[in-house]
């Protein structure tokens, strides 16, 4: 059931809020997706991404495809791009079947003249209908 509203949860909401902590320096974008957390957090000119989920595509090429697009809203709300990107960590729920082919979306969507660090590994506690997890840090 927690998968199915999540999921839902996720991929219903397609505006995102904005909320700033008074006099902290923090920005919180997408606090309206899930009652639990923020999407993206902006501190001291670094944005922090939530892991990053996609339950409308049915392989890990659309899944990969959805999530970036909704990495690239979050980061233009947060006034920055992915050139800008420090590091992420991807969790894919079969490596051995799946690396090939997000390897290959990540390569076309990331900017070639400015490569992250990155970090792949595999995630067997994922949800069923989830075959990636993206997180990352940017310098706003």
């Amino acid at each position: 059931m927690l998968s199915t509203i999540t999921k839902n949860c996720i991929w219903t909401a397609r505006r995102f809020s904005t909320t700033t902590a008074l006099g902290s320096g923090i920005q919180r974008l997408g606090t309206d997706v899930l009652p639990t957390m923020s999407q993206a957090v902006v501190h001291n000119n670094i944005v922090y991404l939530s892991g990053q989920v996609d339950g409308s595509a049915d392989d890990v090429v659309g899944q990969t495809k959805n999530v970036l697009a909704k990495v690239d809203q979050y980061l233009k709300e947060a006034g920055t791009d992915k050139s800008k990107l420090l590091t992420s960590t991807i969790w894919l729920k079969d490596i051995e079947r799946d690396f090939g082919a997000m390897n290959q979306v990540w390569t076309e969507w990331m900017d070639p003249d400015n490569k992250p660090v990155r970090a792949t590994t595999r995630g067997e506690a994922m949800f069923d209908e989830n075959a990636v997890i993206l997180v990352f840090y940017l310098f706003g």
